[in-house]
């Protein structure tokens, strides 16, 4: 069924676009937000606006908030190239492959690595929405590398709050297009959803504190190999952060890559890779550390860029 929520504009929205306001009041995706204002059920002290109108702070705000969607269930399926790389009674840490998402979402009908832990007789934590149990951090469906998911409520506990509180040492490996000025640095810049592409993100001022370190690797004729170190987790950081210096990773067309070079290096998704992910063991306290290699396309990628250089 759905709901009716009135409530006045807070001051920390003033001036935002109507469909933005509704998005971040309400937890709505600016799709959602835009189809139910231009539906007609948010309005403005008592009137239907367009999504475009800007609100002010104290205006009333009435919106007829849609049923709500169940989430997808989890269905045991095997993946294809999903490892365990260890597994305790807390902890299962695998090597997440390319065109895997971390649970299910609705929308997304391919594989997922909470489905595949599910086929390989993995019992994880139940803390957490129904979809989403035992998850503590994700990776993006075109990303690779190290992710650790919860088995027991201690661990899905432990590790919830060492992600929140920047615990874990979060690295990666990204190949990004052109030469870093400086090579080492750090980018400080808020990302929020994107203005006008609700499946993008964006640096944007009224984001998120977002903070990336990165280390050149190595230097080719057209791009850099950066070892990239997260104090922040937010969704799409580092392809948002390198895309707002200009030197998106190369491949993520989504983020402005040249698809050219994509093409000569025959990528398909971004060369992004979760290198490394070490903590304290949510039991033991002792420090873990687990590495994941690189996958075949992205090897394959990188050859290619060292044989020209």
């Amino acid at each position: 069924m759905s709901s009716q929520r009135s409530l006045p504009v807070p001051d920390g929205l003033d001036g935002m676009r109507l469909d933005q306001a509704v998005s971040r009041l309400f937890g709505l995706s600016r799709t959602a937000a835009a189809t139910l204002v231009e539906s007609g059920d948010a309005l403005v002290d008592g009137f239907p606006r367009p999504k475009s109108d800007k609100v002010a702070a104290g205006s009333w705000l009435e919106v007829t908030l849609p049923s709500p969607v169940a989430a997808p269930a989890v269905v045991a399926e095997p993946v294809h190239g999903l490892k365990i790389i260890y597994s305790d009674d807390d902890i299962v840490v695998v090597d997440k492959p390319v065109g895997v998402a971390a649970h299910p979402s609705p929308g997304w009908t391919g594989p997922t690595v909470i489905g595949g832990l599910a086929a390989m007789g993995q019992n994880v934590a139940t803390s957490g929405a129904a979809e989403r149990q035992g998850v503590v951090h994700r990776l993006d469906v075109g990303t690779t590398g190290i992710m650790v998911v919860a088995k027991s409520e201690v661990a899905y506990s432990a590790l919830k709050r060492a992600f929140k509180e920047r615990e874990v040492d979060k690295r990666y490996h990204a190949v990004v297009q052109g030469h870093l000025d400086p090579l080492r640095g750090t980018i400080d810049a808020p990302i929020d959803r994107h203005p006008t592409a609700d499946y993008k993100f964006a640096v944007m001022n009224s984001g998120k504190p977002s903070v990336t370190h990165y280390d050149t690797v190595e230097a080719f004729r057209s791009a850099s190999l950066v070892d990239v170190k997260l104090e922040t987790g937010r969704t799409h950081q580092i392809r948002v952060h390198f895309s707002a210096m200009r030197h998106p990773c190369v491949g993520d067309l989504t983020y402005g890559a040249d698809p050219t070079l994509a093409a000569r290096l025959r990528l398909n998704r971004q060369w992004l890779h979760a290198r490394e992910l070490s903590f304290l063991h949510p039991r033991t306290l002792d420090e873990v550390r687990f590495v994941s290699d690189y996958p075949d396309d992205l090897k394959d990628a990188l050859s290619v860029l060292q044989d020209a250089s």
